[in-house]
C-alpha cells in the first residue's frame, strides 16, 4: 500500500507524532510522499504576527512565553525537525504550489499513484477531488471521541468541561469539518494530566489508532461507526473567558 501524508508544519509535537507512525507501520505499507503545508494552529491563514498576538492576547502572557521558547527551540534545533524526519527516512516532502484541491496539485498527488492519504492536523477542507483520489480513500485522525468535540482544540475544550474521558478517532473524510464514518477510536482517562501531557498522549494513542486503520482499510473488512450529527458537539478556537473558567477549575496548560 502507498501513502501520501497531508499535514502541517507545526513545531511542536508533530515530528515525534509522525516519528512514532513510521516507527510502528509495517514495511509492508510505504510512505511515499509528505505534504507540509505552512502552520496554521487555529484554522485559519493569518500571518505569522496575527497568529502570535492572537496566542497573547487569549492565553496571556506565560503561555505566550512557554510556547515562544518552545517555538524558538525548535527552529534552532534542526535535527527533530519535520525535515529532518522526512529525509532520514526517504520520504519526499512534496511542495504543492497551490492549495491542495487545485488542479495542479491533484495532478501532481496522482503522479505518486497513492492507496490512501492520511491527514494529520490538515488544516485545509478536502473537496471531493481530493478525497476520492486515492482507492482506499482518504482519512483523518482526530483527539477526541466523535461526533463529540468535532472541530479545534478538543485537548483544552474537554479539560474546560471537565470530562473524564476523551480520546481519539480516525475517520473517512468527507466535505464536512469531523464528519466522515468512523473506523476505530480509542478511548482515553484524562486523570490529572496537564493540557501538554494530554496532548502529547493522544496524539501518541492517535498514531497507534491511525496504525491500526490502516490494517483494518488493507483487510477489505471496515466495519465503520456512524458519526452522528445529533450528537455532535462543535468547538473553535477558545475566548479570553474560556480559558478563564479552565483556570478557575484548576486545569493545567503545562
Amino acid at each position: 500500500m502507498r501513502i501520501i501524508i497531508i499535514t502541517q508544519d507545526e513545531p511542536f509535537y508533530l515530528t515525534k507524532s509522525i516519528d512514532h507512525l513510521i516507527r510502528l507501520l509495517p514495511k509492508k505499507y510505504k510512505i511515499v510522499g509528505c505534504v507540509v503545508s505552512s502552520v496554521s494552529p487555529f484554522g485559519k491563514q493569518d500571518s505569522f504576527f496575527q497568529k502570535a498576538m492572537q496566542t497573547l492576547d487569549v492565553f496571556g502572557w506565560k503561555f505566550f512565553m512557554y510556547y515562544s521558547l518552545k517555538f524558538i527551540f525548535a527552529k534552532f534545533n534542526k535535527h527533530n525537525s519535520l525535515d529532518s524526519l522526512l529525509k532520514r527516512n526517504r520520504i519526499e516532502r512534496i511542495f504543492l504550489e497551490q492549495s491542495i484541491n487545485h488542479k495542479k496539485s491533484i495532478v501532481l498527488l496522482k503522479k505518486y499513484k497513492p492507496d490512501l492519504l492520511i491527514s494529520i492536523l490538515g488544516n485545509q477542507i478536502f473537496k471531493k477531488e481530493i478525497i476520492n483520489l486515492a482507492s482506499k480513500g482518504c482519512i483523518n485522525l482526530h483527539t477526541a471521541l466523535l461526533p463529540k468535540y468535532r472541530g479545534l482544540m478538543p485537548t483544552f475544550w474537554v479539560m474546560k468541561n471537565n470530562e473524564k474521558y476523551t480520546g481519539v478517532s480516525v475517520f473517512y473524510v468527507d466535505e464536512g469539518i469531523d464528519t466522515g464514518p468512523i473506523i476505530i477510536q480509542k478511548r482515553v482517562e484524562i486523570g490529572d494530566r496537564t493540557q501538554e501531557q494530554l496532548i502529547k498522549y493522544t496524539k501518541k494513542i492517535g498514531m497507534e489508532a491511525i496504525v491500526d486503520a490502516v490494517q483494518i482499510i488493507d483487510s477489505e473488512e471496515v466495519k465503520t461507526l456512524k458519526n452522528d450529527d445529533d450528537q455532535m458537539t462543535y468547538y473553535s478556537f477558545p475566548k479570553k473567558e474560556d480559558v478563564l473558567i479552565f483556570q478557575k477549575r484548576n486545569k493545567r496548560f503545562f
